[in-house]
């Protein structure tokens, strides 16, 4: 039996806080993007840099999820399979859309910008506890 493979993983930065609707039937969808930039050197010694956006969009839970804990700027590990769609928009124009139908989410970077939400203030972070040695864990 032949079997294919539809999966993506991207890390990145959310571009804009998550946008969550519901479908007819009640169904919550939630849609952002995440930039992944990359750096490298030209054989001439020259630095160059690339960023790619990617739109995500996650369904139910995992819409609520996003909706609750996300916000601009944050780093995000995001898992799904990328999905085409085709549609003709009001005037009549062919319009294609691909993105990721995200399945997993994990919140990356530093625990106390993901405690925050984007309006709160950094004024009373030298008040917190320090985190632990990340380098104590093994994961």
């Amino acid at each position: 039996m032949s079997r294919g493979l539809n999966k993506v993983m991207v890390i990145g930065h959310l571009g804009r806080d998550p946008e969550m609707r519901y479908t007819p039937s009640g169904r919550p969808v939630t849609t952002f993007t995440v930039a992944v930039s990359r750096t490298w050197n030209t054989a001439d010694g020259e630095r160059r840099s690339e960023t790619e956006w990617f739109n995500i969009v996650a369904w139910g839970n995992l819409a609520e999820i996003c909706k609750q804990y996300l916000h601009k700027g944050q780093q995000v590990y995001i898992e799904g399979r990328l999905q085409t769609r085709h549609w003709e928009d009001k005037e009549g124009q062919k319009r294609t859309n691909v993105e990721v139908v995200a399945n997993e989410m994990m919140m990356l970077g530093d625990r106390r910008d993901n405690s925050k939400g984007p309006q709160e203030s950094d004024k009373d972070d030298d008040l917190a506890e320090p985190l632990a040695d990340e380098d104590e864990f093994p994961f």
